[in-house]
């Protein structure tokens, strides 16, 4: 994020302590219109690091409050940071980038996480992990703390996609109170500037396979009497959005696999001629159907590779090494010559239908034996065009990735 977007609000009631340059720790808070909560987590905080030996600091990353939360945080000695740019993610940023400490805690402001907690998430970032996150369902979630719909749907179900995507051990992965050193979130390169924030830190944290903890904590009830920020179907939709498309393996490549191996089982079962499974009958217009999924399916499939080698290009995923050795068998060279052998099987299929059609003088004939004999060569011929496209396409791809 540009710095000149980001600048410290250095006001009178501000004293920070001028033996302490770079504190410990650093807790940020998101704000945005939260004067009626603000205070008590800023107070917490500061007990917190009183009770426990904590040399912290808090950082309140403002998203353009105009309820007077600036005031607050400045008058209860917290340093302030505006951030222009809109969003939970680009706050969390602005904030983060401005924190001096070794160790950064952020949650949210709205006072439902628990800040007495703090120490166990510092215990954890002591002993070498990098990302140390909150466990709301392990800890406990306060009656109305939770709407139902994101109790026991949202965030479970997003959770479990998260795990099955990216074989990541957190159980909760939305969990708004967690903690992280300032040079594991350096490695991560955030982008998001909204909700998904939260799935992309876990989520990036996994695969460059930094070392990752859980710990209980509790959520209470929103003390604020408004709204909250989130929208349940917009950001659980970006959320989900997000995961899909740092999961190429999912979004392209196991759906364009079943298709390719669907199409394939279907057609050669129906390219002996009309199959008949409990009075339902299966003829050439299912084979058209079973020529296409493949062809699908391998487009899917390209895609695949496609997105994965610009992410890893981009810096958006950490390099694959059997992505890697794969490259050094699946060669350019290799692709032009089985699109070649395709293209020119599908080539002697097609010519070979023309040679039917002329022993029949050209006339009418029946459509299903012929069908079998014209399908298969022209998903041949495409499937080699595509392959021969495909595998020009990712040699410039790995032009910028060598």
């Amino acid at each position: 994020m540009n710095s000149s977007v980001i600048h410290s609000l250095e006001r009178p009631a501000y004293r920070p302590d001028p033996t302490v340059a770079e504190p410990e720790l650093s807790v940020v808070l998101p704000c945005l219109n939260e004067s009626r909560t603000l205070g008590a987590c800023i107070q917490k905080i500061k007990c917190t690091f009183q009770q426990y030996g904590i040399d912290g600091e808090i950082v309140v990353a403002d998203n353009g409050s105009t309820d007077g939360s600036q005031d607050i945080a400045c008058n209860l000695g917290a340093r302030i940071v505006d951030v222009e740019p809109k969003g939970y993610g680009s706050a969390l940023m602005g904030g983060i980038q401005a924190a001096r400490g070794r160790y950064i805690v952020m949650g949210d402001a709205d006072d439902t996480y628990n800040f007495t907690h703090i120490p166990s998430f510092l215990d954890k970032l002591r002993d070498g992990h990098e990302l140390v996150m909150g466990n709301r369902f392990k800890g406990g979630i306060e009656p109305g703390a939770m709407p139902p719909l994101h109790r026991y749907l949202g965030n479970p179900v997003l959770s479990f996609i998260g795990r099955m995507f990216f074989k990541s051990d957190i159980g909760d992965f939305h969990c708004g109170l967690r903690g992280f050193s300032k040079s594991g979130y350096e490695k991560l390169g955030m982008r998001t500037s909204g909700m998904e924030f939260a799935s992309e830190m876990v989520v990036k944290a996994t695969l460059m396979g930094l070392r990752i903890a859980e710990v209980p904590t509790t959520l209470a009830p929103d003390r604020r009497g408004r709204r909250p920020h989130l929208c349940t179907w917009r950001d659980g939709w970006r959320h989900l959005r997000f995961m899909l498309l740092y999961s190429p393996r999912w979004l392209f490549l196991y759906p364009g696999v079943l298709l390719m191996l669907v199409g394939v089982i279907t057609g050669a079962w129906l390219l002996r001629g009309p199959q008949t499974i409990r009075g339902i009958n299966f003829d050439v217009d299912t084979l058209l159907h079973a020529m296409i999924a493949i062809l699908i399916g391998f487009q899917a499939v390209a895609f695949s590779v496609f997105t994965k080698i610009y992410a890893i290009t981009e810096g958006l995923l950490p390099r694959d090494r059997r992505m890697e050795r794969m490259f050094h068998v699946i060669t350019l060279e290799t692709g032009l010559i089985v699109g070649a052998l395709l293209t020119v099987a599908g080539f002697a299929g097609s010519l070979y239908a023309v040679h039917v059609w002329q022993l029949h003088h050209f006339g009418q004939l029946n459509a299903g034996s012929t069908l079998r004999i014209v399908m298969p060569s022209l998903t041949a011929m495409a499937l080699g065009c595509q392959i021969i496209f495909s595998s020009f396409f990712l040699s410039v791809l790995g032009l910028a990735r060598k």
